[in-house]
Order: C-alpha cells, then sequence, then structure tokens
C-alpha cells in the first residue's frame, strides 16, 4: 500500500477546483478565491486512512501544458471536477480531460480518476443520468461525488474517495464490463481459501470462517452475521454454500459483491494480509522479510518453526498414514507458484516407497533453512505463516544461532544441525557414503532413480538428543581451492585405499591450515577395499585414526561413526583427535 495519497483536480475553468480545497481546509466556503491554491499537505493522523494527502489545484489560465503533464504523471489519483448545473463542462469529461489524463498509453497504468460534480447546491436533481454513460464507457473511473463547496456537503467524503481510489483500487480486483473478479484476485483469493481450509475439505466451517474473520479484521463474526452471509450467497450463487459451510465459489461471491457495493476496502484488507501487494503479486517484503544473520552463526527452524510444518504435513495427509504421497505433497504446494523442492528430495532425506515420511519431511525444511534461509522464508511465506500464525512475518520461525567460534572456545553449544564435508577425490565412493548415512547403497531396489544429491540429511542421538546432521559431498580439490567449501563443523577425509593418489589429496586437506569457521574435527573413511591397508597408510603418515573410548580399527557404519564424531563436536573440541572409519 503506498505511503503517501497525492490527488490532482482538474476541470473547465469556474467549476470550482480551488474552492473545494479551501472549503475542505477552512470548513467554510470562502468569499475571495485565488486563480489557483497553493499544495496543500493533509497529515496523516487527520485522514481517515491515516496516510498523508497532498492536495494539488489546478489552474489553466496559470499552468503551461507541459506543466500539466508534469502534475498528471505524479498524480495517484485524478479529480475531474465539473459544474453539475453546465451541461459542457459534462462533456469536456469525455472530450478534454480523460484523454489528457490517460490518453499516453505509454505511461503504463491508468491513473485513477473520480468525477466530482460541484455546484449541487444549483441543481437539486443532480447530474447522475448524465455522468453514468461516461462512467461506463471509462473503466478507470472509480466513481462520482456530487458535492457543494458553498454547502460544505460532501467535501470530506470527496477526498476521502480520492485517496480511497488509491490505497484500495477497483481495477485490479473487479472487471465491470463482464461483471466478475479480474483473473489474478480470484487466483490469490482462491490460494487464500485453500490456506483458510484448515481440514482440506473444500469448504470453510464456521470455526474456520471465525479464525480467517480474526486473522483478517481482528474480531469474529457474531453468530446472526455469519448466518446472514451465508443465506445471501445461497441466495445468489448455485453452490456456494454446502452442508452450511462456504464453498470457493461462495467465497469468490462474497468478495465479488463487497467490491460492487463500494467496500473493496474489505477485500485488499483480506488481500493485503496474505501478503499481496497493489499489483496482487505477493510482495518482496512479505517473502522475505529482514533477517540477520552474522558471519558464523546458522539458521534453524525454532519450535514455532517446526509447529507449523508439522501441522502443514497433518493437513495434507489425507490418508493419515504418517507419510505424503506424490498427489498429497502436490497439494501441499498448490499455494507456490512451482514445486519448491526438486526431483533430489528422495537422495537427500529418508523416503518410504515413494512416499514422504514426517521424519524426512522434517529433515528437508531442516536442510533448507540451514542452506538457504532465503529461500526456507519464502516457503513459509506461500503457505501462509504470518497470518496463520498471527505473526509479523515469518522470520518469526527462524533462530539464528550463535557464533560457531564462541561455541568452541566455550566447549558447548546450543545448536541442532550440524554440517559435515565428506572431501574426496572422484570415485573413492563419496555418493555412496552419503546414501548410506539414509541406510540405502546405490543400486539398491529402494534406490531412488536419477542424479544422487550432493547433500543427505538424518538425525543422530548425541547423550540422548536427537540433532541433524547435513553431510555434503565435496571435491578434495576444491576444498584446497574455495575457502567456502572448508566451512563446516566436521570434515570426512574419504580416499580409496586401492590408489594412493586418493589418499595424498587427503592428506593435502589434511595438513592445510582451516579458516576461521572451518571444522576442527576429521574423519578419515577408507573407501572401498582394503580399508587395513589405508589405515596402515594413515599411521605411516603420522595421522591418529583413534576417537575417543574407541577401539582402533574397529569396523563401523557411517551412522555409529558420525554419531561418535558429533559427540566429540558438541564436547568441544579439546584434545579430539581425527576418528577412523574402517570399511
Amino acid at each position: 500500500m503506498k505511503r503517501d495519497v497525492r490527488i490532482l483536480l482538474l476541470g473547465e475553468a469556474q467549476v470550482g477546483k480551488t474552492s473545494l480545497i479551501l472549503s475542505l481546509v477552512g470548513e467554510e466556503f470562502p468569499e475571495e478565491v485565488p486563480p489557483r491554491a497553493e499544495e496543500i499537505t493533509i497529515p496523516a493522523d487527520v485522514t481517515p486512512e491515516k496516510v498523508p494527502t497532498h492536495i494539488v489545484d489546478y489552474s489553466e489560465a496559470e499552468q503551461t501544458v507541459e506543466e500539466l503533464q508534469d502534475e498528471i504523471h505524479k498524480a495517484n489519483v485524478v479529480c475531474v471536477v465539473y459544474d453539475v448545473s453546465e451541461e459542457a463542462t459534462i462533456e469536456k469529461i469525455r472530450t478534454k480531460w480523460i484523454p489528457l489524463v490517460n490518453g499516453d498509453t505509454k505511461r503504463g497504468p491508468r491513473v485513477p480518476i473520480i468525477l466530482v460534480g460541484n455546484k449541487s447546491d444549483l441543481r437539486p436533481g443532480g447530474s447522475m443520468e448524465a455522468v453514468l454513460p461516461i462512467m461506463s464507457q471509462f473503466p478507470e473511473i472509480e466513481t462520482c461525488v456530487e458535492c457543494s463547496a458553498k454547502n460544505l456537503k460532501n467535501i470530506s467524503e470527496l477526498f476521502y474517495y480520492a485517496q480511497k481510489a488509491v490505497l484500495h483500487p477497483t481495477a485490479p480486483l473487479y472487471d465491470p464490463e463482464a461483471k466478475q473478479l479480474m483473473p489474478k484476485c480470484a487466483q490469490a483469493l482462491t490460494r487464500i481459501f485453500r490456506l483458510s481450509d484448515q481440514d482440506m475439505d473444500q469448504v470453510l466451517s464456521d470455526q474456520e470462517l471465525n479464525a480467517f474473520q480474526m486473522s483478517c479484521f481482528g474480531h469474529p463474526l457474531a453468530p446472526q452475521a455469519l448466518e446472514d452471509v451465508k443465506m445471501v450467497v445461497s441466495k445468489n450463487v448455485a453452490g456456494g454454500v454446502q452442508d452450511d459451510r462456504l464453498t470457493l465459489d461462495g467465497f469468490l461471491f462474497l468478495n465479488m459483491l463487497f467490491i460492487q457495493r463500494g467496500r473493496h476496502e474489505t477485500t485488499w484488507t483480506i488481500l493485503r494480509r496474505f501478503g499481496y501487494g497493489d499489483s496482487l503479486e505477493l510482495t518482496a517484503n512479505y517473502l522475505c522479510p529482514p533477517l540477520r544473520v552474522p558471519p558464523g552463526c546458522s539458521t534453524e527452524l525454532n519450535h514455532r518453526g517446526y509447529q507449523f510444518v508439522q501441522r502443514m504435513f497433518e493437513k495434507h495427509d489425507q490418508d493419515r498414514d504418517g507419510a505424503l504421497s506424490p498427489a498429497e505433497l502436490q497439494s501441499l504446494f498448490s499455494v507456490f507458484p512451482a514445486a519448491p523442492w526438486g526431483p533430489q528430495l528422495p537422495h537427500a532425506v529418508r523416503t518410504e516407497a515413494g512416499r514422504l515420511p514426517l521424519h524426512g519431511y522434517l529433515c528437508q525444511w531442516t536442510l533448507v533453512t540451514y542452506l538457504d534461509v532465503q529461500h526456507c522464508l519464502e516457503h513459509l511465506g506461500y503457505l501462509g505463516f504470518p497470518t496463520l500464525c498471527e505473526q509479523d512475518s515469518q522470520a518469526h520461525a527462524i533462530t539464528v544461532t550463535r557464533e560457531k567460534r564462541l561455541d568452541q572456545e566455550k566447549g558447548q553449544t546450543q545448536r541442532n544441525v550440524f554440517l559435515c564435508k565428506v572431501v574426496g577425490a572422484r570415485g573413492v565412493g563419496k555418493s555412496s557414503f552419503l546414501q548410506a548415512f539414509l541406510g540405502r547403497g546405490l543400486g539398491d531396489a529402494g534406490e531412488p532413480a536419477g542424479e544422487p544429491s550432493a547433500y543427505t540429511i538424518d538425525t543422530v542421538q548425541v547423550n540422548g538428543q536427537e540433532k541433524y546432521l547435513i553431510l555434503c559431498e565435496v571435491g578434495a580439490n576444491s576444498l584446497l581451492t574455495a575457502s567456502a567449501d572448508a566451512t563446516c563443523d566436521i570434515a570426512c577425509l574419504m580416499f580409496d585405499s586401492r590408489h594412493p593418489r586418493s589418499f595424498s589429496l587427503c592428506a593435502s586437506v589434511y595438513k592445510t591450515p582451516c579458516p576461521r569457521g572451518a571444522a576442527r574435527h576429521l574423519l578419515l573413511a577408507p573407501g572401498g577395499a582394503g580399508g587395513r591397508r589405508g589405515c596402515r597408510r594413515c599411521r605411516s603418515q603420522l595421522l591418529t585414526l583413534q576417537g575417543p573410548g574407541e577401539e582402533p580399527m574397529r569396523p563401523r557404519t557411517p551412522q555409529s561413526d558420525l554419531r561418535v564424531l558429533v559427540w566429540g563436536h558438541l564436547l568441544g573440541g579439546g584434545g579430539w583427535r581425527p576418528s577412523q572409519l574402517c570399511s
């Protein structure tokens, strides 16, 4: 919504433009009227919409055509003033003033116009019969107000409607010729209906309608008002009410009725509460609210965030089997412009026969939040987090952790998500290692098709607490050349004991000084055959292979070894030595 409103008054000489402005400001009819009033600014606290308003007068005798065009260009709304007692001034609306305002199609969106019939005290019958054909011809005309500067009739209403035309425009919402909602408006309201339909039964119950009413307007509907609404809908729309509940068709009709009755600010309040701007797109401020993440800190979903995404899971798990089928996942994403999770999803988290269980679903949300918090904020915005959770923004679903350096210094952390870079030469088995962490091997019958993901995520138990561990596959050369690739909590150095060069790369990485914020804990992992031969090679290079409380060279799985590793990291790293994973 615009932060201020600029109103320009146009019209023939002597129709009363200046008198209207002076009557508004002075609250009395001026006996002496100058050729043109100076620009007037009305403070926000005295306007109905609480927005600063600038009122600009125009005098054809004092201003040039160039000055007029400049004022039109700056105006948010134009009031075309005519004299209700002079038919010629009414005809000039069609032939002169509207072409001047919106004749240049290169200017972009048309400027909304308010027709102002002044001097209504001179023509008791009014001029609406003459004006209605003009209003039908030009859709940019928002409304017509008849007033009298002399009698102070409808003066404040005139400027209220001008404000309203800017802050709550009709044109994006409604097509008056077709007498239906504009496509983008219907699309936005359909998304809002789906978000408000908490039990996914395609109708809004009284409870859901009241929750919607509270979210948008801050107060519930009285029981009788609720019944009256449903009665109006049922009388006008076949199928608008089913089993005493409001359908999508009924919801759309109700908003169209608000607009037709001049209450389009009601529909705009709904749209803006769910994040829409004047173009009926979700605004950048809504999708990406400010969230400061200092260097060395990471981002996680907090309790409120996990609670919300789990609520969305339960809403769309229609068969209550504890997993989202492809169709149920598509239903979840129906309020997004496109599916946010790509084809690598099955490779990154645990799945069950092509379905996404709650555990894998929460892991995916955790992964997105950690790796790309801006996308996480967008996803929460599309799902309606701010409105449905009654929060200012979805930033309230995110926790920014303490700087990792401070965790290391204090030997403890409150973080719940940790990143392990799995480093090694091509072909040493990094992808197999990542998939084994999820309990599957490459080539297994249950292995998802397609390219493996560079990331996997699962939970591990640490001192009785569940933590999330992200594995990320990284080439050894990349770690040596790009400092960003070295930033992690843990590094797992993988090599193929049959190929000395793959071990040499690991040794180079091991001996390279870690940048600030990089891992302080290393896991040496011989891949392929001959794991014990690799262990001996590690010893020959003076690399320590034993973790605390572990017997050397004992075969372990990726899950158990990484669990021990995370336990060591949480202790703060004092005296930790690289651990050895035998194949």
